[in-house]
């Protein structure tokens, strides 16, 4: 079945017959017998063809997502049974939320693929939630994420922590105290690791926003401050280019500021493979 699948998937990946036999450098008839194949195998109809378009029916849904399941297990599989030659290398995928993956990741990766050049990462960046989610279905081998992650099937493992400072535009006047709660707060979305930060520091100071913004990533935020359009509460590693060019300053004497952990985390799996593990003990060397 293995080949009828992986022809039915390409097809649902582009909804198209002919771009299915040009990816896998087979004939269109060829595509359309794959697929009725499989059809057969399993007994019922998985597309319905109607005026040159396609689409899948309820039990395409279904075999089009656990075929993507079974296909990167199977990816795994294969991955594993190379790492017994125990050489790093292949495919090395790792997500991370905003601030890890796009302040520190890359010059961590840059630091592995030195030392391991015959790894090929694929990074894929997204708030905690998205990249929790993404392990769990096997679509990443890791992810390394701030804030809690409630699932019982991931396996966290805190590898740095950060701290948090209030900012302000360096136009604004700064020399004057700072009421909290008159201030209009910038803030992430739900769902990111930064806003479950910003709500705990928010109750420990008892500050109740006369007013927040919420906005969908964390340079979007800093241009928002640095135009006067609030404060906000950012990773120290986010701001440093901003505060050495002194269009941010951090408010409060550096008094106000959270501390956050940094988790790898992985699915709860027996197995992990032998690049995934070697990248782990870097993160944990850094």
């Amino acid at each position: 079945m293995e080949q009828k699948l992986k022809v039915f998937l390409t097809v649902v990946k582009h909804m198209n017959f002919s771009r299915a036999a040009e990816e896998l450098f087979i004939t269109q008839p060829a595509v359309s017998q794959y697929v009725k194949s499989l059809e057969d195998e399993l007994g019922i109809k998985l597309i319905d063809r109607t005026n040159k378009k396609i689409r899948l029916t309820k039990a395409g849904s279904l075999v089009a997502y656990y075929g993507g399941e079974i296909s990167t297990l199977n990816d795994r599989m294969k991955q594993a049974v190379e790492d017994l030659t125990g050489e790093v290398q292949g495919k090395l995928s790792v997500g991370a939320s905003y601030s890890f993956g796009e302040y520190i990741l890359p010059h961590i990766v840059a630091d592995f693929l030195e030392k391991f050049p015959s790894v090929d990462p694929h990074i894929s960046i997204g708030n905690t939630h998205e990249i929790a989610e993404k392990v769990i279905h096997n679509e990443i081998d890791l992810g390394v994420v701030e804030g809690t992650v409630p699932s019982d099937k991931l396996i966290a493992e805190k590898i740095a922590t950060d701290r948090m400072y209030v900012i302000k535009g360096k136009k604004e006047q700064l020399d004057k105290p700072i009421h909290l709660n008159e201030e209009t707060w910038i803030v992430r979305e739900q769902g990111s690791g930064t806003r479950e930060a910003f709500d705990w520091f928010a109750a420990k100071n008892n500050i109740r926003p006369a007013k927040t913004l919420e906005f969908g990533s964390t340079q979007i935020i800093k241009e928002a401050v640095e135009a006067g359009l609030g404060v906000a509460l950012l990773s120290e590693w986010t701001i440093r280019n901003e505060l050495e060019l002194e269009k941010l300053k951090i408010v409060g004497g550096g008094s106000l500021y959270y501390e956050r952990n940094f988790y790898a985390i992985i699915h709860d799996a027996p197995f992990m493979t032998k690049t995934s593990e070697t990248f782990i003990q870097f993160l944990r060397r850094d």
